[in-house]
């Protein structure tokens, strides 16, 4: 299948950069992950009385500082620390809100929001990684960038 974008021919059926974009966003997934469920498994053990949506607002926040925490961390292996973090800052927010977003729709659809188990856990990785793929899989093919490269 062949979708044209902004003038621009994206070819939906090249596996490499499946392969590719897969990597970058799971990556990213990691990175949300730990900031995400860690503060929403802190409010949960801790039993602090703050709303729903106050806990999964700052479960989203400590996720996207977390994936680019990690992001940086990483890219130290190519780059210096400014560079890296630089690159790290750069990363996609719309793929890192996206991601965030789906997560957090998940826990708050199966559980009643703001609680961990094992059951909503793999849902909301997988809500949390399927959600955003396509999205960079588009801006691997349009741009040729992707927060991993």
């Amino acid at each position: 299948m062949i979708l044209t974008v902004f003038d621009r021919t994206i070819d939906w059926e090249c596996n490499h950069t499946w392969k590719q974009s897969a990597y970058n966003t799971m990556w990213c997934l990691i990175g949300c992950s730990i900031g995400d469920m860690g503060t929403i498994y802190y409010f949960q053990v801790h039993q602090i009385p703050w709303s729903t949506l106050s806990i999964m607002l700052l479960a989203m926040t400590n996720g996207i500082l977390t994936s680019i925490i990690l992001e940086t961390i990483i890219l130290l292996k190519q780059m210096d620390l400014k560079a890296a973090f630089r690159t790290a800052i750069g990363m996609s927010l719309i793929s890192m809100v996206s991601m965030e977003i789906a997560m957090n729709l998940v826990d708050y659809l199966v559980t009643g929001g703001a609680k961990i188990n094992l059951m909503v856990m793999p849902l909301m990785l997988l809500a949390g990684f399927l959600t955003p793929w396509p999205y960079n899989y588009w801006r691997l093919k349009k741009f040729n960038k992707g927060c991993c490269n």
